[in-house]
């Protein structure tokens, strides 16, 4: 007689969830403010809004943007926020940062909008190998956002596991 093999782990309660996953699936660009200054320097306010008045906007949408200045030069803060209300007005999700930065700030969001409500008393395991910026960072963040409603938390693979958090019961 044949004896059937199963995946004790898929035929478990555990929830694996793999950072990856939450990874940003939106492609990232960036808008480099030294690209409108003059000689590559400064920033001439007037020059400056005209630039952005003219610009097509349609280009980033279905982008993310990371708003940066690339050149050695003092910009101010409102050229930034300028920037930022242009891309706000075209509903263009950015951020005023390296395209590193907006990664995580992305990750993030889809780590806060991981919807909690259908695994409560849930046991988690975090996989502990993704290739995306901060991974303690973002563990540690995954971890605050299931704790409310996890009886466990591990990290690692289902064959090997690291306990991290474990509900007292009452």
């Amino acid at each position: 007689m044949e004896e059937v093999i199963q995946n004790k782990v898929q035929n478990s309660s555990l929830i694996a969830l793999d950072l990856a996953d939450f990874k940003n699936k939106t492609n990232i660009v960036t808008f480099d403010i030294s690209e409108l200054l003059w000689q590559g320097l400064v920033l001439k306010e007037k020059d400056f809004r005209q630039a952005l008045k003219e610009k097509d906007w349609t280009v980033f949408h279905g982008k993310a943007v990371a708003i940066l200045c690339s050149a050695d030069a003092i910009v101010p803060t409102w050229a930034f926020m300028l920037v930022s209300s242009y891309l706000s007005e075209n509903d263009i999700p950015h951020h005023v940062g390296s395209v590193k930065e907006l990664e995580q700030k992305l990750i993030l969001a889809n780590i806060r909008a991981y919807d909690i409500s259908k695994v409560q008393d849930g046991k988690f395991i975090i996989k502990g190998c993704s290739d995306i910026p901060n991974p303690a960072l973002m563990m540690s963040e995954l971890t605050k956002h299931l704790f409310p409603i996890a009886s466990s938390i591990m990290y690692g693979e289902p064959c090997s596991t690291v306990p991290i958090y474990k509900r007292k019961r009452k």
